[in-house]
């Protein structure tokens, strides 16, 4: 009879206590920064699955992410303001470019990007920022520099509690002054 009883304790789910609570914002690699709006219960496949409920209100979406796959998914609190120290000082560092052909830099920028760490991302925008004497960018090098400068921009403005359009701008300066 006890063997029975440890199988059907182990068959249970472990309660896992939750990283985060509604109303926090977070940070997923792929979209950048969300609010976690509630954490909900579902039935999927017979199981029931705890979900962090986000929404990215810039791109009008709504991500649930399973309590349990929480790391592997990347999902992170926001960064502190000694992390965004350095990424504002990353920004007015000398820019890095590659000499590989831009496809090859194009990649690693994404990976960059969609690595939700804001040190590298700094990396980006100033290695693709071009100020007024410079020469114009290439199509996709400019929408690969906009989605690196908004994906900064939002994560500074949760962490300084300012509007996105104040940190884009903050950023610029720095970039411009550097």
């Amino acid at each position: 009879m006890p063997k029975t009883a440890t199988a059907t304790k182990s068959a249970k789910e472990p309660k896992i206590a939750a990283p985060f609570s509604a109303g926090d914002f977070v940070v997923y690699p792929a979209h950048g920064v969300g609010k976690v709006t509630s954490i909900e219960s579902q039935l999927i496949g017979g199981s029931k699955v705890e979900l962090f409920v986000i929404s990215f209100e810039r791109d009008r979406m709504t991500l649930r992410v399973p309590v349990r796959k929480v790391e592997n998914s990347g999902l992170r609190k926001l960064s502190t303001r000694k992390v965004m120290e350095a990424a504002l000082t990353t920004l007015k560092g000398r820019a890095r470019v590659k000499r590989a052909m831009w496809s090859r830099r194009a990649q690693e920028y994404e990976a960059k990007i969609n690595s939700g760490d804001p040190v590298s991302i700094a990396e980006v925008v100033r290695d693709l920022h071009r100020g007024a004497s410079q020469p114009e960018q290439s199509y996709s090098e400019r929408q690969i520099y906009v989605q690196a400068l908004e994906r900064l921009a939002h994560e500074v403005a949760a962490v300084e509690k300012i509007k996105p359009e104040a940190a884009t701008a903050k950023l610029e300066k720095l970039l411009n002054a550097a």
